[in-house]
């Protein structure tokens, strides 16, 4: 079985998308996959949260599908979107001086997609 992880850390939304989009094409595929939102990225978090914004529906299918493994602590803290975050019951990752370790996951056999 195929194991990715993809480290999503654009702030641009379309950018972001294809991180959703490619995750989920995967996830249905059979595929192990994860998503962790790092960087730019977590600002997006809070946005895409209401229903109303542009792929907020993507978003609530890649949540609802177990895709994302979590967000950043110390990038969300920096973007202001940590609240959001926890509201939003996402793990907050920060195994690697607040941040989340490529290193863990690639031990953990999973091969790495940085978007």
């Amino acid at each position: 079985m195929e194991k990715v992880v993809i480290f999503a850390f654009v702030g641009e939304l379309p950018c972001f998308a294809h991180a959703l989009l490619n995750g989920l094409d995967m996830q249905e595929r059979g595929w192990d996959v994860k998503l962790v939102i790092e960087g730019a990225a977590t600002r997006l978090i809070k946005e895409l949260a209401e229903p109303d914004k542009p792929f907020a529906s993507l978003y609530a299918k890649a949540r609802k599908a177990g895709l994302i493994d979590g967000v950043c602590r110390a990038c969300a803290k920096m973007m202001g979107t940590l609240a959001a975050a926890e509201e939003q019951g996402l793990p907050l990752l920060d195994d690697m001086h607040g941040h989340p370790s490529m290193a863990g996951y690639s031990e953990a056999g999973y091969r790495i997609i940085t978007m």
